[in-house]
C-alpha cells in the first residue's frame, strides 16, 4: 500500500486527507518512484479548491524528487535506484508515485532532497525565462515583478549569472531585502500611489529596460509595457492579480515595436534533451554556488493541509515543501 495525500472534494484546505491507497503500477515508459519530499505549489491549491476542473477524490501534487523502486516496458535508460526530480507528475503528494520518464531529471548527489523537490517548477520556469522567452546578454536591464516570490528569487540571480542587470519590484521591506540578497540592482515596493514606469525611467536615466518579466498580470501589464525600450520584450508568463484583458494589438506598434509573448513551461521541455539541458544549468548553478533556492518551510507529508494553509495566507517565503 501507499500513503498519499487526498482531497476529497473541492474546497480549503480541510478536505485534504492522509490516506492508503493501492500502489500504483508504472506503464510503458514510466516508472515508479519512492518519493522523498515533494513540492508545494499555488496551482496544487487551485487544483484542491475546484479553481482548475478536476475529478475527486484525487491525489494532490505533482512535483517532487525520490529514487526509482521500478521501470516499466521498454525503460532502457533509467535504473531502479537512480535518484531523480520531476515537475510534472501527477499524485506526487505520496510516498509512491508514476512519472513518465520524459519528465525525470536526474539529480547529483550533492544536492540536497528539499532543494531537489524545491528546484524542478520555479527552477525551469526561471531559466526558460531568461535563456529563451528574452535571452539575456550581458549589460542587458530586466524588470523582474514579484522579485522576492519563488521565481522572482530564481530569475534575478540566473540574470545576473548571466551579465544583466534586475530592476525589482516588491510589496515588502522584508521582501525587498531578499531580493537585495539574490542580486537585485535596484529594489522598490509597487502599491496604488506607486508610477511603476516612473520609477523605472528615473533608475535607467529615461530609457527603459530591454524586458520585463511579468507574472503578475492585470495590474502590472500597462507598466511594464510603458517601461521598455523600443524593441524591447514584453514576457508576460503569469497573472496572479488577474488575466491581461483583450487590447489592440497596434498598441505594441506604437510603444516602440515591442515583442510580446505568453509562454509557459510546457512549451519549452518537450523533449527529454530540452529538459535535460535546462536543468543542467540549474544543478551547475546550485553545485557552484551561484544559484540558491531558497526552501522557506517543510512541513511533514502527512501535514499537507497546514502547507496549503501556510502558503495560502502568504506565511512563507521560498519554496514550501512536503517530507516523506
Amino acid at each position: 500500500m501507499t500513503q498519499a495525500i487526498q482531497a476529497m472534494r473541492a474546497g480549503g484546505p480541510e478536505v485534504l486527507e492522509f490516506n492508503e491507497i493501492d500502489t500504483p503500477q508504472p506503464g510503458p515508459g514510466e516508472v515508479l518512484v519512492d518519493v522523498a519530499a515533494a513540492g508545494v505549489n499555488f496551482i496544487d491549491t487551485y487544483r484542491r479548491s475546484g479553481t482548475y476542473p478536476m475529478s475527486y477524490p484525487h491525489i494532490v501534487g505533482s512535483e517532487g524528487t525520490g529514487h526509482i523502486a521500478e521501470v516499466g516496458e521498454g525503460v532502457a535508460s533509467w535504473s531502479v535506484g537512480d535518484r531523480v526530480a520531476w515537475h510534472e507528475g501527477p499524485g506526487s503528494y505520496a510516498t509512491q508515485v508514476v512519472v513518465k520518464t520524459d519528465n525525470l531529471l536526474r539529480v547529483p548527489e550533492g544536492v540536497s532532497t528539499e532543494v531537489a523537490a524545491a528546484m524542478p517548477l520555479q527552477g525551469l520556469t526561471a531559466q526558460y525565462l531568461a535563456t529563451s522567452s528574452h535571452e539575456i546578454k550581458p549589460g542587458h536591464t530586466a524588470l523582474v515583478h514579484a522579485g522576492a516570490g519563488g521565481v522572482g528569487l530564481l530569475l534575478t540571480q540566473i540574470i545576473k549569472h548571466l551579465g544583466g542587470n534586475v530592476i525589482s519590484t516588491v510589496s515588502t521591506e522584508e521582501k525587498a531585502e531578499l531580493a537585495r540578497k539574490a542580486g537585485a540592482d535596484e529594489v522598490f515596493l509597487y502599491g496604488e500611489n506607486v508610477d511603476i514606469t516612473a520609477k523605472v525611467k528615473e533608475l535607467t536615466e529615461g530609457e527603459g529596460v530591454e524586458v520585463a518579466y511579468d507574472g503578475v498580470g492585470k495590474d502590472t501589464f500597462d507598466a511594464s509595457l510603458a517601461s521598455l525600450k523600443p524593441l524591447g520584450s514584453m514576457v508576460l508568463f503569469g497573472g496572479a492579480s488577474g488575466q491581461v484583458p483583450p487590447f489592440d494589438i497596434q498598441r505594441l506598434n506604437s510603444s516602440g515595436g515591442i515583442f510580446l509573448s505568453r509562454p509557459s513551461l510546457a512549451w519549452f521541455v518537450r523533449s527529454s534533451e530540452e529538459l535535460a539541458k535546462r536543468s543542467a544549468m540549474l544543478f551547475n548553478g546550485i553545485e557552484h554556488g551561484w544559484l540558491n533556492f531558497r526552501v522557506g518551510a517543510t512541513f511533514p507529508l502527512a501535514d499537507a493541509a497546514d502547507a496549503h494553509r501556510a502558503l495560502e495566507g502568504r506565511e512563507t517565503t521560498g519554496k514550501v515543501v512536503l517530507t516523506v
